[in-house]
């Protein structure tokens, strides 16, 4: 308001995170401080400020983007999002605590459809594409999404099933495979041992929208030489309450309108 005083730091550290958009999703201190005309000392500390609030997240490359704090906050003031709006942050969070890919999968008959994917910083990765279908038994996430169908689409699905060992560790038996769903429904968590790819292990979890269906699938894929059973325990961990926190993202109501 004119006349009011304002804080030059408040709105500087406005300015800047205003600097990101769909286009510029991760920005430097000296892009920032060539944009905003300020000295790269003094971004340098507002990043650090920012940061700390986890208002900002700074990647593996030193570059910076909008943290987890944004986005709930953005939560609170906008409409509800859809599914990619609502697993990406909590993705990127994910993929930053395990050091390895994540990945948000569908099903599509009796095939889990990875809809998004953020990779391994690591050199030795599991490469894949936005698109890749798998066989829903194979995976950790087309586990998860088979125990959730209800018991008579389960039955109308796996009527149509034709096994296919795609590794030595492939479930090809009906009654094991229907064992393992019971399994992942009770508890709550798939895991996929080298069942999908040889070297390749995953765990994954339950997205749900705000009626609880399950509608997708969140999971870390992770190279069977990073991924010790201590190592597993932690990634099942932080993928469970990712996939709890998407969840909760997606089943926010909606802002009503104007009457």
């Amino acid at each position: 308001m004119e006349g009011k005083p304002q804080l030059t730091s408040v709105r500087n550290a406005a300015r800047l995170l205003k600097e990101f958009s769909r286009t510029d999703r991760e920005l430097g201190v000296s892009e920032l401080a060539r944009r905003l005309d300020l000295s790269t000392s003094t971004v340098h500390r507002m990043l650090a400020t920012l940061t700390a609030e986890r208002l900002l997240d700074r990647g593996r490359s030193g570059r910076y983007r909008l943290g987890l704090a944004m986005y709930d906050i953005g939560a609170i003031a906008g409409p509800k999002p859809d599914l990619h709006e609502a697993a990406l942050p909590v993705m990127a969070v994910l993929r930053a605590d395990t050091g390895e890919t994540v990945q948000l999968a569908v099903l599509d008959g009796l095939e889990s459809v990875y809809v998004d994917r953020l990779e391994s910083p690591h050199t030795v990765r599991i490469f894949a594409r936005v698109g890749t279908r798998l066989p829903a038994p194979t995976t950790s996430t087309g586990k998860v999404l088979l125990a959730a169908l209800p018991p008579a689409e389960l039955d109308a699905r796996l009527a149509a099933w034709t096994p296919e060992r795609v590794t030595p560790f492939t479930i090809v038996d009906p009654r094991t495979l229907r064992a393992r769903l019971r399994e992942v429904a009770e508890r709550g968590w798939a895991e996929n041992r080298e069942e999908s790819r040889v070297g390749v292990v995953s765990v994954g979890a339950p997205v749900r929208d705000g009626s609880g269906t399950v509608v997708a699938a969140l999971s870390v894929a992770a190279p069977t030489d990073r991924a010790a059973p201590a190592t597993l325990t932690r990634i099942r961990a932080a993928v469970i309450t990712a996939a709890a926190r998407a969840s909760a993202r997606l089943s926010r109501p909606t802002t009503p309108g104007p009457a």
